[in-house]
């Protein structure tokens, strides 16, 4: 059972942040709970998106309001994505590496088949923002942060930063 009640902003480098999340299995009161926690934690620090292990969950759930609304926030539960059109650079930052911004190469559009919080299947396509969300979450949920994606150039200049979330979550382990 999910203590929702500890979930909480993680920041690089907490080890979930590193890990492929597993399958949600159980679509019970826990998971909506999980749902609501995540739209929370995603508007409280005023983001766009947030996957389960930047809630500290290792489960494949993100949510996603493109204009960082709790009332627009839609769940998508073991989402697969099938990326396509142009491939475009944008500036993009993450809640779990605050003050690191890179251009991240990211599909224009892209397809997304997920299940809802009862378990039901939908389907949607997305361009635009939106595009970018559904591919940055679900790179959360294969392990992979902007950290991993940012250039030689943009991880030099991040250096300082990256050094200093890695001291926290040093000091914070002890």
């Amino acid at each position: 059972m999910l203590d929702v009640a500890k979930c909480c902003i993680t920041r690089y480098p907490m080890p979930v942040l590193a890990e492929k999340a597993r399958p949600v299995e159980n679509f019970d009161d826990s998971l909506k709970a999980l749902a609501e926690k995540m739209k929370d934690i995603m508007v409280e620090h005023k983001g766009v998106g947030l996957a389960g292990p930047q809630a500290g969950v290792g489960l494949r759930i993100f949510v996603a309001s493109p204009d960082g609304t709790k009332k627009n926030a839609k769940v998508y539960v073991n989402p697969v994505i099938n990326p396509s059109g142009k491939i475009l650079t944008n500036e993009e930052g993450c809640l779990s590496l605050p003050g690191i911004y890179g251009n991240i190469r990211r599909y224009s559009n892209c397809s997304i088949k997920a299940q809802d919080l009862d378990g039901k299947e939908f389907s949607e396509d997305a361009d635009g923002i939106l595009a970018r969300i559904f591919q940055h979450e679900c790179d959360h949920l294969d392990g992979t942060t902007v950290a991993d994606k940012l250039s030689t150039v943009a991880k030099i200049a991040a250096r300082r930063k990256l050094k200093k979330l890695r001291e926290n979550y040093e000091k914070n382990e002890d």
